[in-house]
């Protein structure tokens, strides 16, 4: 994230509780084969995204760029 749009993960991102999360107008699961905890409202969509965890950086950047280009693809509808 850092190197491809500048945001650093560690600065930036926390452990938030569920309760602390305002309501999403959409939600979406990334898949990886893991469970999701239950954010108040169901899935929109499950985007069936390979876990890049413990696998190389060129694997999180594939993750990461499949991930924008989903969001660009949901901000067209």
């Amino acid at each position: 994230m850092k190197e491809l749009y500048g945001i650093d993960m560690e600065k930036k991102q926390y452990s938030k509780l569920i309760s602390s999360i305002p309501e999403p107008d959409i939600s979406i699961s990334m898949g990886c084969d893991v469970g999701c905890p239950f954010i108040g409202r169901a899935f929109d969509d499950n985007w069936k995204l390979e876990d890049p965890t413990g696998k190389t950086d060129d694997d999180f950047r594939g993750a990461i760029q499949q991930i924008e280009k989903n969001i660009l693809e949901l901000k067209k509808k």
